[in-house]
């Protein structure tokens, strides 16, 4: 059975706040809470609808926040571009977007963009089908653009049937329906050539997939590889074929990248001081966090921050 407790080693000195590493400090996290809930647990709205409710709760369109939800949109029509972790994305017909629990996004520019939103807890996916593996990788590509290809065409007419299920009255709604429409829709994207360096996740096997979960977890409590293996039941080795298979990197580096993506997150979106950012991600001393973080970025956290403050927020 896969152990999928907490990394506890004590390699690092633990959060003087007591937080969970996952909450991610003070960037506005939103959750599943549509104003009506037909379905637990899902949700299907149009982009431009999104917007309007948006407007209606005060928020500013630009506004950057977390989500603990899946976001995934299919941009049928106009023009506009959204920030998924300092990537900006233009949207366009055939233009996918997946935004996991976790990350931080930001309708920059909204535009005239409209199409299809499908919002849903991780919970929500038929845990009978290999879509729920997809579900739990936090690290997928966030943007696909697909344009006017054959798979577009399939992903429309899913979302399309996933809609008039959706819209039916609400004591003839089938969940179960919903669900496996959902599971097709996924699995469908899988499919898609893996955009980034090295083969993607799958190519990782199970070795990737565990050490990925348990990196989520554990990425301010240890950046030592040789703790992540040892917990895992793995060596080293094991862990860097196996991360090379998936991202082309060995294990190390994908340590540092997961603790530099926080810290680029809490830098921009927060007025945190450095010194509670070094400790929330594990850094005794801020002066250490500061040349992590200026060997993995090329500059130093005052600089990022300076450059992106910016950038909106309530």
């Amino acid at each position: 059975m896969v152990d999928r407790g907490h990394l506890e080693i004590v390699m690092l000195p633990a959060r003087p706040d007591g937080a969970d590493a996952s909450a991610g400090g003070p960037i506005l996290r939103l959750d599943f809470s549509p104003p009506e809930e037909r379905v637990p647990g899902f949700e299907v709205i149009d982009l431009a609808t999104l917007h309007e409710r948006r407007r209606r709760r005060g928020r500013r369109p630009d506004l950057v926040h977390r989500v603990d939800f899946h976001a995934l949109t299919l941009v049928t029509e106009g023009s506009g571009e959204h920030a998924i972790d300092f990537v900006t994305y233009p949207c366009r017909p055939g233009t996918l977007l997946w935004v996991r629990p976790g990350q931080v996004q930001s309708f920059v520019r909204p535009g005239t963009a409209n199409g299809t939103l499908l919002l849903f807890t991780a919970a929500f996916p038929p845990h009978t089908s290999s879509a729920d593996r997809l579900v739990d990788e936090w690290y997928g590509s966030a943007c696909r653009q697909l344009g006017a290809s054959p798979t577009y065409a399939v992903l429309s007419t899913l979302m399309g049937q996933i809609r008039a299920e959706y819209g039916r009255p609400a004591q003839s709604v089938s969940a179960e329906i919903l669900q496996l429409l959902l599971a097709t829709v996924l699995l469908q994207i899988d499919r898609l050539p893996h955009p980034d360096s090295g083969a993607g996740p799958r190519a990782g096997g199970e070795v990737y997939a565990r050490f990925r979960a348990e990196l989520e977890r554990s990425y301010a409590t240890t950046r030592r590889a040789a703790d992540y293996a040892h917990h895992l039941g793995y060596t080293v080795k094991t862990l860097t074929r196996a991360c090379v298979a998936a991202t082309g990197q060995p294990v190390k580096p994908v340590i540092d990248g997961r603790v530099t993506l926080e810290a680029r997150r809490l830098l921009a979106h927060t007025d945190e001081p450095v010194a509670t950012i070094a400790r929330r991600l594990g850094f005794p001393e801020p002066t250490n966090f500061g040349k992590f973080f200026t060997r993995h970025t090329g500059v130093t956290p005052g600089a990022f921050r300076q450059t992106h403050q910016s950038q909106g927020r309530a």
